[in-house]
């Protein structure tokens, strides 16, 4: 038996609205007010709204990528023993490839004006799309916090070196008490930008890019006149050169690159769906991720080798840099940067999303405002601290998993909307229980199955060497554990594979104008 299916409202001018460019809006009426599945938040953003130009998403990708985990990235690949070119150009690479997961995701927002859940609607179905959505939310509720720990951090540690006793503080939960009160300004701070909503956010973003920039070319004059140089690091040969040594390192590493931005690639419709056409997105987007990802990299590895030939050490964190100054105004401003540009990357990229996500969730009673809010709390309740502490913890055993199911849902949502509906969605319905979408219940078994083989195929190998992790050395299913360093692409490609055959034959919404079957 399936669930009772409502019935679909009367008919009102229910027919899309198209203009020139492709971009298609609801006529007045077209969804009921007192549907459960809408709220102003949820429906598709007014053509005369959508006006995000291609530097307004080339300045979002720049506030994100600036950040101090991105600047940090190629600490680790060295540390893998990789020299500096085969570092950058994996972060290279990788971004490239992750660009277009999220061009192809992204096209929705500017032709249909609708954010990441209710995209997922046509694949799930509409309740059906609270699983990816739930899924994406967790995640960014867990980086919202810890983020805004870093930052909180590197506050402290700076206004440390301006102010002398602030380390020395009386502790409150084994913390001094001016640490916990950076880090509760702080994420106040963040609340009170993305609480006004994206027009804030976007002209939040317009400035902040460029301010982060200077800033870091700042830090790399500073420390390259300091030098007198760039330092040894870039003579620094690498250890796995390019043979059989090199490979089995490389390719783990390019999916864990490819994963730093994987959770974008899905809730990117969350911001192209303000963006004036497809020019804007795809150019904003290629012209701002893969390189400013690169010229971050370029900038971390020049700093961090001119610190070398400065302190006798590879100083890769630039907030444990800039508080070796003793200048009060080059602290101030390398506060300030970091301020902006953790800001700028967290709200962005950790706030929108499970906004949306949690308003799809009940949109009644959650509107966008609100699940920033509660994303705020939740940040603040999985306690980021404690995290931290135990990175093995957190990162194999919640982040890598639930990481490892993002490429799946980026599978099947390709494959719906460019493989089965060829871009073709009917508007109204992803907002009608009893519509086109509605399936059985709400769900589609389709992407289900689909989520599950992905995912088991993707996560299911995970395995920690002995002692260092929470999974088996030979994996959780041990037939499937060489594919654990790929989960991300094998979780995309058998997804989008599985959906597409099951969903052969699926029916799809005619072209606005057209008549409906």
């Amino acid at each position: 038996m399936t669930a009772t299916v409502p019935p679909v409202p009367p008919s009102a001018p229910r027919e899309p609205i198209a203009d020139p460019s492709g971009r298609i809006e609801l006529p007045p009426g077209a969804v009921p007010d007192d549907s459960r599945f809408v709220n102003e938040d949820l429906l598709p953003v007014p053509l005369e709204r959508r006006r995000w130009t291609t530097y307004n998403f080339a300045a979002l990708w720049i506030g994100m990528a600036h950040n101090i985990p991105s600047w940090l990235l190629a600490s680790g690949l060295v540390a893998l023993g990789m020299d500096w070119k085969q570092a950058v150009l994996t972060i290279a690479l990788a971004n490239v490839i992750v660009l277009a997961p999220m061009l192809l995701t992204g096209h929705a927002g500017p032709k249909y004006g609708i954010p990441f859940p209710v995209l997922a609607r046509a694949s799930f179905g509409l309740r059906g799309a609270n699983l990816p959505a739930l899924i994406r939310a967790a995640v960014a509720c867990a980086w919202f916090g810890i983020q805004t720990w870093i930052g909180g951090v590197g506050i402290f540690t700076l206004l440390g070196k301006i102010f002398g006793g602030w380390a020395r503080a009386g502790e409150i939960g084994g913390q001094p008490w001016t640490l916990w009160l950076c880090f509760a300004l702080f994420w106040a701070l963040e609340l009170a930008i993305i609480y006004r909503g994206m027009d804030t956010l976007r002209r939040f973003e317009n400035w902040a890019a460029p301010f982060v920039i200077v800033g870091a070319v700042v830090l790399l004059v500073w420390v390259a006149v300091k030098a007198g140089g760039f330092g040894p690091l870039l003579d620094q040969p690498s250890t796995l050169g390019w043979g059989e040594d090199f490979w089995p390192v490389f390719f783990p590493s390019l999916m864990g690159m490819i994963a730093f931005w994987s959770t974008l690639s899905l809730n990117i419709p969350d911001f192209t769906r303000f963006g004036a056409g497809q020019r804007a997105q795809i150019r904003g987007q290629s012209l701002g991720l893969p390189t400013t990802m690169t010229f971050f990299a370029l900038l971390s590895v020049f700093v961090t080798s001119g610190s070398q030939a400065v302190y006798g050490e590879a100083i890769w964190d630039p907030v444990q840099l800039v508080a070796k100054t003793d200048n009060v105004f080059g602290l101030l401003f390398g506060l300030i940067t970091v301020l902006v540009a953790t800001i700028s990357v967290n709200i962005a990229a950790n706030v929108v999303s499970p906004a949306y996500d949690l308003a799809n969730l009940a949109p009644k009673l959650i509107n966008f405002r609100t699940g920033a809010l509660i994303t705020g709390v939740v940040g603040v309740l999985i306690m980021p601290w404690k995290l931290t502490e135990t990175p093995e913890l957190y990162i194999f055993t919640w982040l890598g998993l639930v990481g490892g199911l993002l490429g799946t849902v980026a599978g099947i949502l390709i494959a719906d909307y460019w493989i089965i509906r060829r871009t073709v969605l009917d508007l109204p319905d992803l907002y009608l229980p009893g519509g086109r979408y509605w399936y059985t219940g709400g769900w589609n078994w389709r992407a289900v199955v689909s989520f599950a083989v992905g995912g088991v195929l993707a996560v299911g190998g995970s395995h920690s060497a002995p002692g260092k992790g929470p999974f088996p050395a030979d994996g959780l299913i041990p037939f499937i554990e060489p594919l654990a360093d790929y989960g991300w692409a094998v979780g995309l490609v058998s997804s989008l594979l599985v959906y597409t055959v099951l969903s052969r034959g699926l029916r799809t919404a005619p072209e606005p104008g057209r008549a409906r079957r």
